[in-house]
């Protein structure tokens, strides 16, 4: 293995789509290119993945790249531990660099209220077999020394939740190592494909239209992300999802200083060093509906405010460059995996702010559930009926940022 990728542009073909395929996946971000590659490897190998801009050019290429797997359910326990268990195998799986470090990941608490809360959270962490500890200031400070954890600021840091083995990987080197050996499998990754119809007969779907023809289908599965909902409108599905701006920035290259993950609930940021040495950092989503892929500048000012409160080293850094991804965000800030009244129709999405680490977990547990036709065991509490059941898996407070 090398240590650095191959350029893109020789690790898969970009075919004219077939007529016809067993499996059609629209979307081609990590979700999408993570379940083809899973399909790939239960033996489904005659699989389209149709992205209507380039691979892994949406929020694949639009987020702060953090794994974890310390959620407070059950439920949601079980599917990023899951994920983060494939993460720790996967550049050996992929026969790929992915730069996975596993530096572990601080969310800090910053009231009486957090500090309950999170250590509820570990606790529960411990009971589902997740590496997880409750750390008071001192703690923090040891962990990663220059948060500020001084007691005179407004929001002082009273303590964290700390897992060791979550992290961060190359959002692009995950993307090419998955279409890379997706493609080597038999599967076609066919990109400026925008999906415009869905074709069903008798309540079943059929294939899907293209700028570029029709591809007929034996199944199609939806892995658009912020957009998935307006695909699911093409066959009268009104899924209770709704898309936000989620904003990210880069500061300027800097000296290794930051040595783990910094997660603050309270001000409202989320910082890690990327391997070249840039500060990625995220906020919460932008309050209002859209598909922008910019966002607005107070919620960069307030996350810059916020981020200097944490790390005053970083006064002096210079911002480099900001962007926004397309969040789709469901009522109990948790996923919708499965099927729908549509046969033959499967959806994933509703994944808000934590798509990335669930990458190559939901690849898979989606790619069962599509070859099998009914939800896999990891799935089965995201299902879409759930929000008529009212059997909700309310993740809010563990999600890292409001939804």
């Amino acid at each position: 293995m090398t240590d650095l990728p191959e350029h893109p542009d020789f690790l898969w073909d970009n075919p004219e789509p077939r007529r016809s395929y067993d499996v059609v996946v629209v979307g081609g971000g990590g979700h999408g290119l993570a379940t083809a590659y899973y399909l790939a490897k239960r033996g489904i190998t005659n699989v389209a993945v149709l992205e209507k801009g380039w691979l892994a050019g949406g929020n694949m290429a639009r987020n702060t790249t953090i794994i974890r797997s310390n959620y407070l359910w059950d439920e949601s326990s079980g599917i990023y531990e899951h994920s983060l268990k494939l993460w720790e195998g996967l550049e050996e799986d992929l026969g790929y660099p992915i730069l996975f470090s596993q530096r572990g990941v601080l969310n800090l608490a910053h009231s009486l209220q957090d500090v309950r809360d999170s250590v509820r959270r570990v606790e529960a962490n411990k009971l589902n077999g997740i590496d997880a500890e409750w750390v008071d200031a001192d703690g923090v400070k040891e962990i990663c020394p220059i948060v500020n954890t001084s007691p005179d600021v407004r929001y002082p840091v009273l303590g964290a939740t700390f897992q060791p083995r979550a992290g961060i990987a190359k959002h692009d080197y995950v993307a090419w190592g998955f279409a890379r050996a997706a493609h080597e499998m038999g599967v076609d990754l066919i990109q400026n494909c925008e999906v415009t119809g869905i074709s069903t007969v008798d309540g079943r779907v059929t294939g899907v239209e293209t700028p570029r023809g029709r591809i007929a289908a034996g199944k199609v599965a939806l892995c658009a992300a912020g957009h998935t909902s307006v695909l699911a409108k093409m066959v009268g599905l009104d899924l209770p999802l709704t898309s936000h701006p989620l904003q990210a920035l880069v500061s300027e290259l800097l000296e290794p200083i930051h040595p783990t993950v910094v997660m603050s609930n309270a001000v409202h940021v989320y910082v890690s060093q990327a391997h070249k040495g840039e500060l990625v950092m995220g906020a919460g989503i932008d309050s209002y509906n859209g598909y922008g892929q910019r966002g607005s500048f107070h919620i960069i000012e307030q996350q810059m405010a916020a981020a200097l409160e944490l790390f005053p080293v970083f006064a002096r850094a210079h911002l480099l460059r900001t962007w926004a991804g397309i969040v789709d965000t469901s009522p109990d800030a948790s996923p919708i995996i499965g099927l729908t009244p549509v046969e033959n129709l499967f959806l994933n999405c509703g994944w808000g702010t934590g798509g990335f680490k669930a990458t190559p977990g939901v690849g898979d547990v989606f790619a069962a559930t599509i070859a099998r036709g009914k939800p896999h065991e990891y799935a089965e509490p995201f299902s879409l009926d759930r929000f008529t059941t009212g059997a909700l898996v309310d993740e809010h407070g563990a999600a890292a940022v409001a939804h």
